[in-house]
């Protein structure tokens, strides 16, 4: 497809020079308008659009479906993790250490207590780690955007793009 509009956009400009080189005072309008008429870019261009809106069309469907599934996945993780807890409330209770299943041996056992912080505040300095700085991009473009100088950083040139509306 690209292929395509690469192919038209040279046919294009070879038939612009032409069109210059033997009517040179014919104004730009003059030239853009023939040149639309016996050339098939303006379709081509169109054509490449559509494949970009049918892209886009379906990188939203599957983002969609990937929301989807993945607050699909975080139920059944959700309600994996009540089943476990509840497997070992009863198997505590119980009193019940192991269970050989023919699919599963599962054994209980006590877990390591972790962390917990309760007031960071309190904690002495010889267990915090230093921190690299971290630039501040936003920051900065807008500084950069305001006018104001800014050593090591300018604004880049940006660049052409399209506005398309589909509604």
């Amino acid at each position: 497809m690209q292929h395509n509009l690469a192919v038209a956009m040279s046919h294009y400009e070879y038939l612009r020079d032409q069109l210059a080189a033997q009517f040179p005072d014919a104004d730009e309008e003059t030239l853009l308008d023939t040149l639309e008429g016996i050339t098939d870019l303006h379709e081509a261009i169109s054509t490449v659009m559509r494949a970009r809106l049918n892209d886009l069309t379906l990188a939203s469907a599957l983002k969609s479906r990937i929301s989807n599934m993945q607050e699909r996945l975080s139920r059944i993780d959700t309600r994996a993790e009540a089943l476990k807890a509840a497997i070992v409330t009863v198997m505590d209770r119980s009193g019940i250490k192991k269970i050989t299943d023919p699919e599963f041996t599962m054994t209980l056992r006590p877990v390591t207590p972790g962390l917990e912080l309760i007031n960071e505040a309190l904690i002495p300095e010889q267990f915090w780690a230093p921190q690299p700085p971290r630039l501040n991009r936003r920051d900065l473009l807008n500084t950069l955007k305001a006018g104001d100088a800014v050593s090591g950083a300018v604004l880049g040139n940006g660049g052409m793009t399209i506005s398309v509306r589909t509604k």
